[in-house]
């Protein structure tokens, strides 16, 4: 007798099964939690306590089991704590995108994005697709969960005015404030 899985269940029962490691520590922009899966980064979140952080990161998870381990993930956290210092630098992870096909979509353009530049909600939407509208790429960059190195923090109001941003208005400004002053320290 032949037991076939389909891909969807098969998925499901894997993801079911997963543990993500984290760690957190302290940054400029107040605490950072990255997680990995396996394979890559999954999550940066940034807040001003461990704990809620850790809340989120199981909210956003729910299926997966969360291990605080150091070890498995003290590289990627003080590349990503170095980044909020000397944004100039770059911050080059492996990562798990974890989203729709247009969520990805978005975030993979975003990365596209360099350090010391903004783009507009209305660019970013016309970079995704002809049809895309500003406002389905506003709702792309509240979901992500990998900050920073998922740079939603450069999209801009059309006008320049900040928008909102999942982690705090304050971070936005003071991390494009970091990256603009990086980048005109560049040339």
């Amino acid at each position: 007798m032949n037991l076939m899985i389909s891909e969807a269940h098969s998925q499901r029962l894997r993801a079911a099964a997963e543990t993500l490691s984290y760690a957190t520590g302290e940054s400029a922009l107040g605490v950072v939690l990255v997680a990995r899966s396996i394979s890559d980064v999954c999550a940066i979140l940034i807040g001003d306590d461990c704990g809620a952080l850790a809340v989120d990161l199981a909210a956003r998870f729910p299926k997966a089991g969360l291990v605080a381990n150091d070890d498995a993930v003290c590289d990627d956290l003080a590349k990503v704590i170095r980044f909020v210092e000397q944004p100039a630098e770059g911050l080059y992870l492996s990562l798990d995108l974890r989203g729709t096909p247009f969520q990805r979509r978005v975030w993979e353009k975003l990365r596209g994005i360099p350090v010391g530049r903004t783009v507009t909600y209305t660019e970013l939407a016309r970079w995704v697709g002809p049809l895309t509208s500003a406002r389905a790429v506003a709702g792309a960059c509240a979901a992500n969960p990998i900050a920073l190195a998922v740079p939603c923090h450069r999209v801009v109001r059309r006008d320049g005015d900040l928008a909102d941003y999942r982690w705090g208005i304050e971070r936005k400004r003071e991390m494009i404030g970091r990256e603009a002053r990086a980048s005109a320290s560049a040339r």
